[in-house]
């Protein structure tokens, strides 16, 4: 019996997208609420809460960008050039968030400028994010195995509503993460943030659901049609679930409960989308077979993954187990 390498691999990719999504979802997300404290003291504890893990976090970006790349050649070769803007201002974000991570300590004059930095390239790179989800999610041109669209097909008004809805969920994330990882006045404030946040994460993920299967018949097929609609109906149910949770974690003052519900809400919003999209890489019009490379190069790629995904996995775990504690005022203990 051979392996389905397509579909494999699609797992592999899917898989190194929402871990992206998860752990640098909440170091954008601290940086979006950056302005929003204003003590210098409680900036610095946050930033310290995502100091020793936030460059790993971004491995995942490139393993999924990477992966797309040498698996997928056709469906790269088509995203890429529909999406060239958002995905370019999401790099020079992350490149900006990056250098004041690092500029930010070592200045008190131009502190206030890599501050703005930092929050501003959070930002921007979560907004990029998802207005490049958006723009996949309402499909793509495509003629003769290339891009038929323009330069501007990208903006459009679901694209930035995704857009939003992923600052403000990044939001949601970064707030829960503080709760979970800080003390004093920074988790207080947290908790105020993440009932804010929740609110409106949860009105805008109802709103690009209800959105969604209007803009292909495929979709809603799936999600209203009997009996696809079986095998999408558990995702809303367990989203409702996560949201309970989340809301009883943050009345209960719960250190760990909010983070983990609001996972849950990215996991399960994820595989909204893969529901969606499935057999199809660029919606309607590419399926994951047409894509893939020839069986020869994805069975020697997944031979490097199986080596190269479990020393990513173990390095990152480790890197979470050490800093494990809680951040007050003078760092970690």
């Amino acid at each position: 019996m051979s392996l389905d390498l397509p579909l494999i691999w699609a797992g592999l990719i899917a898989f190194a997208v929402l871990a992206y999504v998860m752990m640098d979802g909440f170091d954008l997300g601290v940086g979006i609420l950056f302005p929003f404290l204003k003590e210098e003291h409680e900036r610095d504890q946050m930033m310290n809460s995502v100091a020793p893990v936030w460059d790993g976090n971004e491995t995942w970006l490139v393993l999924g960008g990477g992966g797309l790349f040498a698996v997928f050649p056709l469906a790269y070769s088509i995203i890429m050039p529909a999406l060239y803007t958002p995905i370019f201002a999401m790099l020079l974000a992350l490149v900006f968030r990056g250098v004041a991570f690092e500029y930010r300590w070592k200045t008190q004059a131009g502190k206030f400028f890599w501050d703005w930095s930092f929050a501003g390239g959070s930002t921007m790179a979560a907004f990029a994010q998802g207005v490049a989800l958006g723009a996949l999610v309402q499909g793509i041109p495509v003629e003769g195995r290339a891009y038929a669209g323009g330069w501007w097909d990208w903006l459009t008004p679901f694209s930035l509503l995704t857009g939003l809805s992923l600052v403000v969920a990044y939001a949601l994330l970064g707030a829960t993460w503080l709760i979970w990882k800080c003390e004093g006045r920074v988790q207080e404030k947290s908790f105020v943030y993440a009932k804010r946040a929740g609110i409106a994460t949860i009105v805008l993920i109802g709103a690009v659901s209800l959105w969604t299967p209007f803009l292909n018949d495929a979709f809603r097929q799936k999600w209203f049609v009997w009996p696809q609609l079986l095998y999408a109906a558990p995702v809303p149910a367990l989203l409702g679930v996560c949201v309970l949770a989340l809301w009883q974690g943050l009345d209960a003052k719960s250190d760990r409960q909010p983070f983990f519900a609001t996972l849950g809400l990215f996991v399960l919003s994820f595989a909204g989308l893969c529901v969606n999209f499935h057999p199809y890489i660029v919606p309607s019009s590419v399926t994951l077979y047409e894509a893939a490379a020839p069986d020869n190069s994805l069975s020697f790629l997944l031979v490097g993954s199986a080596v190269l995904l479990p020393l990513i996995l173990t390095y990152t775990a480790y890197s979470y187990w050490v800093f494990r504690g809680k951040v007050g005022t003078g760092g970690y203990h």
